[in-house]
């Protein structure tokens, strides 16, 4: 009996599916710019970076199959690899570059900067790729992130369905934004209409890109909004009645309104302090993680001659190690004229060693926890690399530590990202080696495109501002002002710090940071915030976690990346307009 021919409709596949090609990579660029511009603009505002793979895997999806027709998961894994290591440097400059703004330490050199932050780059994605089958392979740690990617990459029909839900919040976000920005109307005070003491602070910032990022933490934003809730709602009321909060004419006098006075004056040193207690606290808790690291690192070197042809050759990450080890040394010499050669090296070295020890810590914790203690490696990497410029001008000593801190933040950002993607691609079968050749070919684009919103953001709005209050850049600047010995209130530090270590050691993971960023960000968020957070726990009671991932997370990922990009725009447009006067 002769076969029946194949239908012509149906495509006819030979060899393996597209991996890594020039779309997945072209794409990949693009998507990561926008999501990098959008998650930057809200990490300035709201103090934590999101990860981006899911959203650059439900774009990928919505662009490669619904407009190009190509089915292949692997190259959607591809592209989703590069966007999310180009929005790394989000995170990594985002906590860091922003200090120098607010301390008015303006005098570096921008280019010098991403090149130090592209070799950091570069080192997190060496020194992390022997670590892939010792985490991965062997001891099969969960990367909670990574599974969930993974999950969307599974079900590309879903994925397009998302995809036009994204699209849908993003207009939503947009038009909201907009309409905000040409009336003014950008906060809504609330509590003047129910008659509620300044104190209390009952002003809602108009934003759904804070209502978004609210909604995707759901119960994980609790211990947030309990910061917040706190300092305004129960501290500052004891603080009336016990008439410790100063008069309306103490206000007219320093020109300041009640909720600016307490946030300023009180609860954002004691957030500052809780920042900085419950970080360090999260790396000793870390401490454990250390150990199995370097068990890790011990058995990938007993391993190597195993390695297969799917891993990249490690012959080649040490001259790419070697490489950017020599550009941050130069980097580190030229980034001001008082450093010279052998403090130049020396913090190099001590940046590449950080580097490593930082990438591995976190790759561990955000493995097992799925939280990443980044800012409190940070402060620590930065407050040693000022110490050893010791003898040097204040100018001299923030800017040199500053860019090598800036180059070692994007480093572990690029470590963890990279980490999360390989637990990806390892559920779908994709093949290590080119994933970690796309996360290499992601480095360089990140810092380029984060220095230039940095510029723009600052000139429009000003880091440090209510508007973009840059909440961990503020916090390194309060600590790099207490090293030098500045004008600093001490004991709302400490404080703080001792609260912040006190939560941490209930074992919460990031419990301190959390209820930290609740004390230092303007109250007005923190309720926008709880709008978001409050819906995504009804409608995961009333509809299920299935819904509220499947239709609610989609949108209000739509809603980050449409105010953020418009925000953005906005910004762009004053400094055209500024300049045509």
């Amino acid at each position: 009996m002769p076969e029946e021919p194949i239908p012509k409709h149906r495509p006819v596949r030979h060899g393996p599916y597209p991996e890594l090609t020039w779309t997945a990579v072209l794409l990949g660029y693009a998507i990561g710019i926008l999501i990098t511009v959008s998650l930057g603009y809200a990490a300035l505002i709201l103090g934590f970076s999101h990860e981006g793979s899911e959203l650059a895997a439900i774009l990928g999806f919505g662009v490669l199959r619904g407009i190009l027709g190509r089915t292949s998961i692997v190259e959607n894994n591809i592209n989703q690899t590069i966007a999310s290591g180009v929005n790394s440097a989000s995170a990594g400059m985002m906590f860091s570059i922003p200090a120098l703004f607010i301390l008015n330490e303006t005098g570096f050199s921008p280019v010098l900067m991403v090149f130090a932050c592209i070799a950091g780059s570069f080192l997190g994605v060496a020194f992390i790729i022997p670590l892939r089958k010792q985490m991965i392979d062997f001891e099969r740690l969960t990367y909670p992130g990574g599974v969930a990617v993974a999950t969307v990459l599974k079900s590309p029909g879903a994925s397009t369905h998302k995809a036009v839900l994204l699209l849908i919040g993003i207009g939503l976000s947009a038009v909201v934004s907009v309409a905000s920005h040409v009336t003014g109307f950008e906060d809504w005070n609330v509590g003047r209409y129910i008659g509620m003491p300044t104190y209390m602070n009952g002003v809602w910032f108009i934003s759904l890109l804070t209502v978004g990022v609210g909604y995707i933490a759901g119960r994980g934003g609790v211990a947030f909004i309990i910061g917040g809730f706190v300092c305004y709602w129960a501290l500052s009321p004891i603080l009336a009645r016990m008439g410790l909060l100063p008069s309306a004419g103490q206000l007219e006098t320093m020109s300041a309104e009640m909720p600016e006075y307490l946030r300023l004056h009180l609860f954002r040193p004691v957030g500052i302090g809780m920042l900085v207690g419950g970080a360090l606290t999260g790396i000793a808790f870390a401490l454990p993680l250390i150990v199995n690291a370097i068990r890790s690192m011990q058995n990938a070197a007993q391993a190597r001659t195993r390695l297969s042809a799917d891993e990249m050759p490690i012959r080649f990450l040490y001259f790419g190690i070697v490489g950017a080890v020599i550009v941050l040394s130069i980097v580190a010499v030229r980034s001001v004229d008082q450093l010279g050669l052998a403090r130049g090296l020396l913090m190099a070295l001590l940046g590449t060693v950080w580097i490593w020890m930082a990438g591995v810590i976190l790759s561990e914790c955000i493995g097992r926890t799925n939280w990443s203690p980044m800012s409190g490696m940070t402060m620590i990497g930065v407050t040693i690399l000022i110490l050893i410029t010791s003898g040097l001008g204040d100018s001299a000593r923030i800017i040199s530590a500053v860019v090598v801190g800036a180059a070692t933040c994007c480093a572990m950002a690029q470590a963890t990202d990279l980490m999360l993607d390989l637990k990806t691609g390892y559920l779908v079968g994709a093949t290590p080696r080119k994933q970690q050749t796309g996360q290499f070919l992601a480095t360089w684009l990140g810092p380029i495109v984060i220095m230039v919103l940095i510029y723009v953001l600052h000139h429009a709005y000003g880091m440090g501002s209510e508007r973009l209050p840059a909440p961990q850049a503020q916090a390194l600047a309060g600590v790099i002002e207490g090293i030098l010995g500045g004008d600093v209130p001490v004991p709302k530090y400490a404080a703080g710090a001792i609260l912040g270590v006190l939560l941490s050691a209930t074992g919460i993971g990031g419990l301190g940071i959390q209820v930290g960023l609740g004390f230092y960000l303007p109250f007005n968020i923190v309720l926008t915030y709880t709008i978001g957070m409050l819906l995504r726990i009804f409608i995961d009671w009333r509809k299920g976690p299935r819904y509220s991932e499947e239709v609610g997370i989609p949108i209000a990922a739509g809603f980050i990346v449409g105010e953020g990009l418009m925000g953005v725009a906005f910004a762009v447009y004053s400094i055209i307009a500024g300049l045509a006067k």
